[in-house]
Parts: C-alpha cells; sequence; structure tokens
C-alpha cells in the first residue's frame, strides 16, 4: 500500500512537532495546575468559579491584551511574508486566515459571554 506523503513517520514525528507537542502540553498542564492551586486556594469548586466570575472583567482584560499583542505580531509576520511572497494567491490565503482567525476569536468571546448569562 502506498502512503500519502503527509502521513510518513519522519514527517509526523520530527523535531518541530516534537517541539510542539511539548509546548502544548506544558501550557495544558499549568492551565490544569493553576486550577487545581485556585480550588485549593479558595476551598471548593464552588468558590473558585464564584471567585472566577468576580474577576471575569480582568480576564477580559487580560484577552484583550493578548489579542492585541497577537494582532501586532500577525501584521508584522504578514507584511514581511508578502515582502517575500507577493503574488495574488499568498494576499488570498492571508486574508482567509485572517477571516478565520476572527470568526474563531468572536465565537470564542460570544460563548464565553452567553456563558455569564
Amino acid at each position: 500500500m502506498i502512503w500519502p506523503s503527509w502521513l510518513h513517520l519522519s514527517r509526523l514525528f520530527n523535531r518541530r512537532v516534537g517541539t510542539a507537542l511539548l509546548w502544548v502540553c506544558l501550557v495544558a498542564g499549568a492551565a490544569v495546575a493553576v486550577n487545581i492551586a485556585g480550588i485549593h486556594l479558595v476551598g471548593d469548586i464552588e468558590g473558585w468559579e464564584r471567585w472566577m466570575q468576580t474577576h471575569a472583567g480582568y480576564f477580559l482584560f487580560w484577552r484583550v491584551c493578548l489579542y492585541a499583542m497577537t494582532t501586532i505580531g500577525w501584521w508584522w509576520m504578514r507584511d514581511r511574508l508578502r515582502q517575500r511572497e507577493p503574488s495574488v494567491e499568498t494576499h488570498r490565503r492571508l486574508l482567509r486566515t485572517e477571516i478565520a482567525a476572527v470568526i474563531a476569536i468572536v465565537l470564542l468571546e460570544a460563548s464565553a459571554l452567553l456563558q455569564q448569562g
């Protein structure tokens, strides 16, 4: 059986993929550790949820700052890519990516807003 080129094990498990997977695991582990520490500090899960509701404005501010920094980095990367590859197809790919990112952020924030009630 002939495997597609993207399915070769050497491409699936190279150093870059391993590094990205390690970072994802570290970030997820840190998130779990922060939640466990918060639950222990406050006393129980209900107290932790109340604390998070009380401080939701700070978390919103944090997310807005994070989105702003990501946008600045995106524009910097976009300008460099457009200088290196000035084709129309590159512009279209970037535009599709930007639209998808904005839709994802809007949906995530709308979901968080609806969960708050």
